[in-house]
């Protein structure tokens, strides 16, 4: 019989050693990898003494070395068959630290590093591991309502369904420690696969479980290797899996299932082809009522969970909050880039910072995802920003979706339907999302998506014609958009929405720009322009913009439906005729001109007509805001003057009871006013102001029998020298339309701004002509450019193709 003890050599114990130094580690920290509650069984070991076997082989895993090239003696082979069962079975426990110590490689080999996309080398999973958490009620269980759903708006929908809402959550270690048997759902690059590596590797250390031997089973090659034998047998091949440990006795692995000392990761339910998916999973149920001690873990799909296992807890797998999305960038960083430690915690930083960026909730949306997170930080480690264009990134996020992701796991998946190409299944995702984006419905019935995908199946060659095939297929095609690319998700029981609404939005801008380029005679553009007003439509413009080929027509068609939101009210042209008369600006533009001639340390460009005019608007809707909006953006001294003067009025209105606020703002106006007599105007007025030192009794007798007189002439002085104390009275259906052009042209500005391709003449021309009356649009020369004339010359060009990477 074997000796239960082993020594290292004089050669092992300096080779060992050596190892021990390249680590790093004291003795108590080699003790707490291999699991010891002290550290004499390591100083024994370093002195050439006995040790016991497993205790001696786990020290020499840990360290990364052969245990039979460190031992004295050590035995030519493992014992005999019969031997082990018997000598091994009166302790179960050193059977199962023998078992450990053997596999102890195959599992730090098989689960210790991940694959990342896109990235060239391995990656260690305690380097980018971050713990998740686990909602113990599946969404897609529901029952609720579709009128329940309805009422979420476009802020709310991300958060239904993940664990925001109502859902508790708990870690998941927690969760497989709760449960012992447990099937894990989540939707693609949710996690699920690491979670698994995560539990087997700090089982394999002694971190978690450290009673039982962890076995992680791929149940995708466990398909495949069985299928040629035609026998789902777990048994059979975890055994041939012990044989490459060296464990040849198949009563080892029984004696451990018997005891209860096993801990099976079971990884991709849903990645078995589906004829031997029933086969599968009816042998993970009998393997585990036959073994119920063990303890068992199961991932797949969230859509795959009609697969029932009887006696297993389903669970899903929650999205990242926002204290992991910052932890897992601070890791990434870390792991990923070659910089130096204070670039790598610098630049991580700056990602969180600007993924909190109110321009980047798309991004932020997707990065509830680790998938989609890592990719978020792979670009921005390149471009040190998130790109303007954000086509390209979705169609990434698409494509790993729609194939690349099972392709860079080498997933083989069954065939979604007979000649359905993958450009199809694109147009088809499309064509679901335009309609449903269009009528304002993020989620919707079962029963209306599969026939959105009847009607297009119906145009496909060789389609069948009848009604109940044709069921059957758009079935079998939801079934498999939800599964194989998790593109569109079960919300609640026969209910369904897009995974993310950033895919419904970019995917519905896709569809438009096709209609566009194949001269629908729905005209596709100007459909959308009508929705101009509407924010949930914001960002399919900035999509639908970037995507175009030449985006002047769709531009002028934005800036046609804007001026036309006010072109019949002739209060709303007053007001905007106020806003842009010379009076306001003309000295403005007069002192640009002379700037430009004379170079000056201080010169300072003057302010283009357009954003003088925004000025204006905003002064008169908002005067509360806009001297904060003018001494942070608007570099002219003139326009700083009108600010504070809007401010004085402000203080005096609202703060008067403190004449001091009131004080300060009349000689902050005059300090900065040139203008003769405004500043003998305020002056005046100035002296008029009562003592602040005098009684109260005094000061309240002014405020009650002067202030109103010493106010109206205050109003008076401005609007004589400065026209800006104009009397705008806006009833609320006018405030409404003010806003809504007000946003519609910061639309338009932000459609020009986002790179998209727009000549320079229109560009200018649009610019020039923003927040003009229209009779001020009528003057101008180039009005047959972008007027109704020119538009209707336009409509057409520019349809040569949406560009590559839409």
């Amino acid at each position: 019989m074997v000796k239960r003890s082993l020594e290292a050599s004089l050669a092992g114990i300096q080779q060992a050693k050596k190892a021990f130094a390249h680590k790093g580690w004291t003795q108590d920290n080699l003790a707490f990898e291999v699991n010891l509650k002290t550290r004499q069984p390591i100083w024994r070991f370093f002195t050439g003494r006995s040790v016991d076997r497993h205790i001696f082989i786990e020290i020499c895993s840990v360290l990364s070395l052969n245990w039979r090239e460190i031992a004295a003696n050590p035995p030519e082979e493992f014992p005999e068959s019969k031997e082990l069962a018997a000598a091994e079975f009166l302790d179960i426990d050193a059977l199962v630290q023998f078992v450990r110590s053997q596999r102890f490689d195959k599992i730090q080999d098989q689960c210790s590093t991940l694959q990342l996309l896109d990235v060239s080398r391995p990656v260690r999973i305690d380097d980018i591991y971050i713990d998740v958490n686990i909602l113990e009620e599946i969404a897609s269980l529901q029952w609720l309502e579709f009128a329940d759903l309805q009422k979420f708006t476009s802020k709310e929908f991300d958060r239904f369904g993940l664990g925001e809402v109502s859902q508790t959550q708990m870690a998941g270690i927690t969760a497989v420690q709760t449960y012992s048997k447990l099937r894990v759902l989540g939707k693609p690059g949710a996690g699920k696969t690491t979670f698994l590596q995560h539990l087997a590797i700090q089982c394999n250390r002694g971190k978690f479980a450290a009673n039982r031997v962890p076995i992680f089973v791929t149940l995708r090659d466990f398909a495949d290797e069985t299928r040629v034998a035609r026998e789902f047998n777990l048994i059979n091949y975890i055994c041939k899996e012990f044989l490459t440990c060296g464990i040849a006795d198949p009563s080892v692995l029984e004696t451990l299932l018997l005891e209860g000392r096993v801990l099976l990761l079971l990884d991709g339910l849903d990645e078995v082809l589906h004829q031997e998916k029933k086969g599968v999973a009816n042998e993970i149920r009998r393997f585990s009522e036959k073994y119920q001690k063990n303890m068992f873990v199961v991932t797949c799909r969230t859509a795959a969970k009609a697969f029932i296992l009887r006696r297993f807890t389903d669970v899903e797998i929650a999205p990242f909050s926002q204290d992991q999305i910052v932890a897992f960038a601070q890791k990434w960083f870390t792991a990923l880039t070659k910089t130096n430690i204070q670039n790598k915690q610098e630049q991580a930083i700056e990602f969180i910072k600007k993924l909190d960026l109110p321009e980047n909730l798309q991004f932020r949306r997707l990065a509830v995802s680790p998938l989609f997170l890592h990719l978020a930080c792979w670009v921005f480690h390149h471009q040190n920003k998130f790109p303007n264009q954000k086509i390209a990134f979705y169609k990434q996020c698409l494509d790993l979706l729609l194939g690349k992701w099972d392709e860079t796991k080498a997933i083989e998946r069954d065939e979604v339907y007979e000649g359905f190409l993958l450009s199809q299944n694109l147009k088809l995702l499309s064509q679901v999302a335009s309609a449903t984006f269009d009528q304002g419905n993020y989620f919707f019935e079962q029963r209306i998506v599969e026939q959105y995908i009847s009607d297009y199946i119906c145009d496909l060659p060789n389609a069948s014609t009848e009604p109940e095939e044709l069921q059957l297929d758009s079935e079998g095609v939801l079934q498999a958009i939800e599964l194989q690319h998790g593109l569109l998700a079960e919300r609640v029981r026969g209910i369904f929405s897009f995974s993310y609404l950033t895919f419904q939005e970019y995917l519905t801008a896709r569809k438009i720009v096709a209609s566009y380029n194949l001269q629908a005679l729905e005209r596709p553009l100007e459909r959308l322009v009508s929705h101009i007003t509407e924010p949930r439509w914001r960002e399919i413009f900035l999509l639908t913009v970037a995507m175009l080929r030449s985006a002047d027509f769709l531009v002028l068609l934005m800036k046609q439906e804007v001026d036309a939101l006010v072109a019949e009210d002739t209060y709303l042209q007053k007001f905007l005729t106020w806003a842009s008369q010379p009076l306001l600006y003309g000295t403005l533009r007069e002192r640009g001109s002379q700037k430009s001639k004379v170079k000056s340390q201080k010169s300072l460009a003057a302010p283009q007509p357009a954003v003088i005019r925004a000025f204006y608007f905003a002064l008169a809707r908002t005067p509360h805001l806009i001297s904060h909006f003018a001494l942070v953006c608007i570099l002219d001294q003139d326009i700083f003057l009108d600010a504070a003067l809007d401010n004085l009025v402000m203080e005096c209105k609202s703060n008067f009871a403190d004449a001091y606020a009131c004080d300060d703002a009349l000689s902050y106006a005059l300090a900065i006013t040139q203008d003769a007599g405004l500043h003998q105007a305020l002056q005046q007025l100035k002296d008029l102001l009562p003592d602040q030192e005098q009684s109260r009794e005094r000061f309240q007798t002014w405020w009650q029998t002067s202030y109103p007189a010493w106010m109206e002439q205050l109003k008076t002085a401005i609007a004589k020298h400065r026209n800006i104390e104009h009397h705008w009275h806006f009833s609320p259906q006018q405030q409404q339309v003010l806003q809504q052009y007000y946003d519609a042209n910061q639309l338009l500005l932000d459609c020009l701004n986002s790179n998209c391709e727009v000549t320079g003449v229109v560009r200018q021309e649009i610019e020039a002509s923003l927040l003009l009356p229209r009779k001020e649009l009528s003057k101008q020369e180039w009005q047959g450019a972008w007027g109704s004339e020119g538009v209707r010359e336009m409509r057409g060009q520019g349809r040569q193709g949406d560009k590559q990477n839409s």
